[in-house]
């Protein structure tokens, strides 16, 4: 009956856990009401997976962020730049994308 995990239960969080992710984002709100938003953006962009990194290379609003994910996007996410490419072909963004996209 206690052998196992039941996967209907909710998984508990360590208080420890816990408190590191509410000073952490504790630390993002400061920063991004205290310092430069694009550049908080461009230094989270630096740990983000792969999802993210791709979404910012799509959507981003700042153009220097979209630029930093196009060139962090490795060869599984050709068809982004692909996308990038064909969306946008004659753009600083198309044009990044090309020159990644040559480079894998």
């Amino acid at each position: 009956m206690g052998c196992c995990d039941d996967p209907t239960e909710p998984k508990k969080l360590d208080r420890r856990d816990l408190i590191r992710l509410q000073e952490q984002y504790g630390e993002l709100v400061r920063d991004l009401f205290t310092e430069d938003p694009e550049k908080v953006i461009l230094k989270l962009l630096n740990g983000a997976n792969s999802y993210l990194i791709e979404l910012a290379a799509l959507n981003a609003h700042h153009p220097s962020v979209r630029l930093r994910a196009i060139t962090l996007l490795g060869q599984t996410s050709a068809s982004i730049l692909q996308q990038i490419i064909q969306k946008e072909p004659d753009s600083q963004f198309g044009l990044a994308a090309r020159a990644k996209l040559a480079q894998l």
